[in-house]
């Protein structure tokens, strides 16, 4: 008898093991303090009217939280993940799982590194993220803006399964009209610090990181840096008097040379320097990954191979963006005898 209760308990308390951190860390998205209010925040609860938010208060699963105009605000969750939300936005509480539901507005997303990650609903966008900081925007018109500060993004169109891997200092729009994830393009970091969820708030967890992409960026076209020397070899004095020509021929030769893991670096740097020539870059930029696509070596495709399937659910995601099929009715084929098809009179 003793022997069969350690038989029945053993794999029980085994199976409790494995269950138990899954369902808390599920949990730990699941409510969340409001840690700053600045101007018109109200907590919407589930068939309750709306009610303005206080700092410290909790909300739970089933809330949403709405900012006006000119108004922000910040919640921080238990494992310290924080939403911050810009002013005419509506964030849902508690989704399903570690998924976070941004209805509509700007917001920022910060997740530590080992905490679980998190997916992101963005209407028909879904970002998967582990120790991450990224900033959105969900448009009236459907246009969804997703940029990556730090870390790595697997985004994905739910619809149709097209799915992108966006790196730190890359920005991915996707267009309702065609729906359809754009192409990914280089972003200045430093710029981006401007947004008021940054500037606005306390300092982040992640901002050495943050500075240390930004600083990535500013080596490429520092004075003797890569790109310059590359620059003035192909016959300019300098990157900033280089002819479209010059910069490209220069730009070009750092691109089959870098190693796949730094080359979004190389051309957040190159836009930074000439953003005259943003577009030349990016499409040089887009063959090169095409035939190289992100180095194993690369210290966030590690992150993302290590979390994936340990955290959130992601899925397989390209280093390049893969066209969408489109989708087409086939034309029924009519029987002998429908009205598209007369009956032969000659059999």
């Amino acid at each position: 008898m003793e022997r069969r209760c350690i038989l029945f308990i053993a794999p029980l308390a085994l199976a409790l093991a494995n269950w138990l951190p899954n369902q808390v860390t599920a949990a730990e998205l699941e409510e969340a303090q409001v840690t700053q209010v600045v101007q018109d925040v109200k907590v919407v609860p589930s068939g309750a009217a709306a009610r303005p938010a206080a700092v410290n208060e909790t909300v739970r699963h089933g809330n949403a939280v709405q900012t006006g105009v000119q108004s922000r605000s910040e919640l921080t969750f238990k494992d310290q993940t924080i939403t911050r939300l810009g002013e005419k936005t509506i964030f849902n509480v508690g989704k399903e799982g570690r998924t976070i539901d941004m209805g509509n507005g700007q917001f920022l997303l910060y997740v530590p590194k080992n905490k679980g990650g998190a997916k992101v609903k963005m209407g028909p966008v879904t970002a998967a993220i582990t120790g991450t900081t990224v900033l959105g925007n969900v448009y009236p018109s459907g246009i969804i803006e997703f940029t990556v500060l730090e870390g790595s993004a697997c985004i994905s169109l739910d619809r149709v399964g097209q799915t992108l891997l966006i790196m730190p200092g890359q920005m991915v729009v996707y267009d309702p009209v065609l729906m359809r994830l754009e192409d990914p393009v280089e972003v200045d970091l430093q710029q981006e610090l401007s947004s008021p969820l940054i500037r606005g708030f306390r300092q982040l967890p992640s901002e050495p990181l943050i500075q240390e992409e930004i600083q990535s960026q500013r080596q490429v076209v520092a004075p003797n840096g890569d790109l310059d020397r590359a620059v003035r070899a192909a016959g300019a004095a300098s990157i900033e008097t280089a002819t479209p020509d010059q910069f490209m021929q220069g730009f070009n030769s750092l691109l089959v040379r870098y190693p796949p893991s730094q080359v979004r670096t190389l051309v957040a740097g190159a836009i930074r320097a000439r953003p005259d020539l943003t577009d030349r870059i990016n499409a040089a930029a887009g063959r090169v990954r095409r035939v190289q696509g992100y180095g194993k070596d690369a210290k966030d495709y590690k992150s993302y191979k290590e979390y994936k399937g340990k955290e959130v659910a992601l899925p397989e995601c390209p280093p390049w963006n893969q066209p969408v099929q489109p989708f087409i009715i086939a034309p029924l084929t009519p029987q002998i005898n429908s009205p598209e098809k007369p009956p032969n009179n000659g059999d």
